[in-house]
């Protein structure tokens, strides 16, 4: 069976750097941190009192207060992101079979700060439950995919994907299996989170995974750094809408670039460290070059998971050594999550916009906040430190991977 070709019509985002994609790309590509101190709550007694906060957000300047009520967080930045993606993409012609539309939608957590508010007034009150009839609905990790589909009647395939950090980026791949296979045209895809939370941020400070820099959150930060301490918790959405190569030629869509290679992995390791010679790593990047039918040589920028953890930065970049040998040392790499934080499971649809930009402006966003590269990690490997890097970017490849040891690789082609 000839599988069919896929490329990206549509992008769309609100996370900490931007409350739309040009916004995004243009502090991304500037070296922008989008840390601050946490302003979603009272943060200080908590070991971790910073995040990247969505900036300038009020939900009443995109759902009117009655709709608002209805959506957790997360799926607001769903719906937002969503939205600008579709109007991106000119998806609404007249003629569209929306039966052929499908919406797979991620998040690692789902709606935390629904469950947070509620348990809270469940437990000060008087014992008697008083819950909303809304609390379900706003919780479940899957109704973001829901909203989406019913704001727009697409009637095709439909579900949230959630393997913790690597969701979005596995619902990119579901996406594009499924138009492979031909059970769809298109799919509005990506991912959302809004974990910055009393829970949130407690539960991650708990398991010793956040930097603690109270003191520069701006610079907080580091992958690949010496003095890296934890990743720095995002939040916001992303979506891309994918294409069947034939329908988007066909309609004159606007194309930004092919997906032309995905790989998925389990470690099989450990609950949260990754294998610390990178083994899964490598595998998922292999695994993307392969069904790519590609030469590795061939990949000029790696956009990692680098979360600035102590184990994955170094394991991670053993991966990229073992998969592309001395090409290792001639591609760029970078991690953004140096700039936007970590935005859990919306991190690969974030992180595969950053990919696609790259691609299409010839243009390495940087790594930034890193004075002084771990001696664990090899200097032959060009990390963008701090400055964007002009290259001519036919293929990126992002890495997403997850609690769980679950990995996801996803290769983008500059479209011509």
């Amino acid at each position: 069976m000839e599988l069919k070709r896929v490329v990206v019509t549509g992008l769309g985002t609100i996370n900490p750097l931007g409350n739309t994609t040009s916004e995004y790309w243009e502090n991304l590509k500037n070296g922008v941190s989008g840390c601050d101190s946490i302003t979603r709550f009272d943060a200080s007694k908590f070991k971790t009192r910073f995040a990247c906060e969505v900036k300038n957000y009020d939900p009443n300047n995109y759902f009117d207060r009655k709709e608002a009520r209805k959506l957790d967080r997360y799926a607001q930045f769903a719906l937002i992101s969503a939205e600008e993606a579709v109007n991106d993409s000119n998806l609404l012609y007249e003629g569209l079979d929306k039966d052929r539309v499908g919406v797979i939608w991620a998040s690692g957590i789902g709606g935390m700060e629904t469950l947070t508010e509620e348990f809270k007034g469940f437990f000060t009150g008087d014992g008697t439950p008083r819950f909303s009839p809304f609390f379900i609905p706003k919780m479940i990790s899957d109704i973001a995919a829901g909203q989406i589909s019913i704001k727009y009647g697409f009637c095709g395939p439909n579900f949230g994907t959630s393997s913790a950090c690597a969701s979005a980026s596995n619902a990119i791949i579901d996406a594009v299996s499924y138009i492979r296979l031909g059970y769809a045209d298109v799919f509005v895809t990506g991912g959302s989170e809004a974990s910055i939370t009393e829970a949130g941020i407690g539960g991650f400070n708990a398991m010793q995974a956040l930097s603690t820099n109270n003191e520069s959150p701006k610079t907080a930060s580091r992958p690949f750094c010496k003095t890296r301490d934890g990743f720095v918790m995002g939040e916001g959405g992303a979506a891309l809408v994918l294409e069947e190569y034939h329908h988007a030629i066909n309609r004159g869509a606007k194309i930004y670039a092919e997906i032309v290679g995905v790989g998925l992995t389990a470690d099989g390791h450990h609950l949260t460290a990754p294998h610390p010679e990178g083994v899964g790593a490598a595998k998922v990047m292999g695994n993307a070059v392969k069904d790519g039918q590609l030469k590795p040589e061939v990949i000029d920028y790696v956009n990692v998971h680098g979360t600035a953890t102590p184990l994955g930065d170094v394991a991670e970049i053993k991966g990229i050594i073992s998969v592309f040998g001395d090409h290792a040392f001639k591609l760029n790499v970078s991690s953004t999550k140096s700039m936007h934080g970590h935005l859990l499971g919306a991190s690969g649809a974030v992180e595969a916009i950053a990919c696609i930009l790259a691609v299409k402006n010839d243009l390495i966003p940087p790594t930034i906040n890193c004075d002084e590269v771990d001696e664990l990690i090899d200097s032959r490997v060009n990390l963008t430190l701090n400055k964007p890097q002009p290259k001519t970017v036919n293929y990126a490849l992002s890495n997403t991977f997850g609690f769980g040891g679950h990995n996801t690789s996803i290769i983008f082609k500059k479209f011509v």
